[in-house]
């Protein structure tokens, strides 16, 4: 009133100054505290370092995949996680955020917010109830990001399907079996993982062997794995030598002979079928597998040995044969 002299405009400067202002203050101060956020979540994801660990994973039990090397760990997979949980969290910022600005503005221009809390609450509990399977497999994926349980390239083992991981959302993981199918999984069905991607894998190899010395046929063997472990091919792949532990059990076929080995991930499929190959050719060059064939085929009476040296035919059990 003193600058203008206008009662009009003097009665409407709170509408036409001060609201406006207000609203452009909220919506600044918004974006303000978003970015800061935002920067904050950026600094937890991202390292200075290559080889270091994000800051948002080190609370967190780390279970990336080792290679033959004790505690070489793989970052890339790491930044992958830690920007993966980044960009759930750098979302819910932005809508907690968006949301308190706009319940501000819509304050600003005299909207009763009560009626409209409360009818949110509501609302809110309405799609919480039909919406439970879709906040359970958010939950699951955000639990699953955190553990590391698996990653993309991981073969695992989820029940009805296994087979390599190819994509892994918050809500989806997809997995391509072993003859091509492509599996969309829930996470929040996932209710146990078996992944054969981390750390190092173990390869059993059980081989009859009849009826054959036993010690010969493990000394063969032995020297089998050993020069599987000496390939050029294979040395980065087997963190320990193989071991022949022996008789594993016997049936009335003979006796099983147990072959381990402990390998990396990643090699223990090739390590087992170039093993089994080198076991079974051993037994053949060493000449064991035909007196393992033999022993085998032994010819067995069908009548019982108690009624051989009865001649009369009377006293011999019937219906042999």
């Amino acid at each position: 009133m003193e600058w203008t002299g206008n009662q009009w405009l003097a009665s409407s400067s709170y509408v036409i100054i001060v609201k406006p202002l207000r609203i452009i203050g909220i919506i600044l101060i918004a974006l303000l505290i978003r970015w800061l956020l935002h920067r904050a979540i950026d600094r937890l994801t991202h390292t200075t370092t290559r080889a270091s660990m994000p800051a948002l994973l080190k609370p967190l039990k780390e279970r990336a995949a080792q290679t033959a090397e004790e505690g070489q760990y793989i970052p890339e997979r790491r930044r992958q996680r830690a920007e993966a949980i980044g960009s759930v969290l750098r979302s819910f910022v932005s809508a907690v955020v968006f949301t308190m600005a706009a319940l501000l503005v819509l304050g600003e221009f005299g909207f009763n917010l009560a009626p409209l809390l409360a009818s949110a609450g509501i609302v809110g509990v309405a799609l919480g109830f039909g919406a439970q399977s879709l906040v359970k497999d958010l939950i699951a994926g955000l639990f699953m990001l955190l553990e590391d349980q698996y990653g993309v390239g991981d073969t695992v083992d989820l029940g009805e399907a296994t087979g390599v991981v190819e994509t892994v959302g918050l809500r989806i993981t997809t997995v391509r079996d072993a003859r091509g199918v492509l599996w969309y999984i829930r996470n929040g069905e996932i209710v146990r993982v078996g992944n054969k991607s981390q750390g190092w894998a173990m390869v059993v190899i059980d081989i009859p062997i009849g009826f054959v010395n036993s010690e010969q046929a493990i000394a063969v063997l032995k020297e089998a794995a050993q020069r599987v472990a000496d390939a050029p091919e294979h040395q980065t792949e087997f963190l320990e030598p193989p071991d022949v532990v022996g008789v594993e059990q016997l049936t009335v076929d003979g006796a099983v002979i147990r072959t381990i080995a402990k390998t990396t991930s990643d090699g223990q499929v090739a390590v087992q079928r170039d093993l089994r190959q080198a076991l079974t050719e051993s037994l053949e060059t060493s000449g064991m597998s035909e007196r393992i064939a033999a022993s085998r085929l032994l010819p067995r009476s069908a009548v019982p040995p108690a009624y051989l040296g009865n001649s009369d035919a009377g006293h011999q059990p019937g219906g042999a044969t």
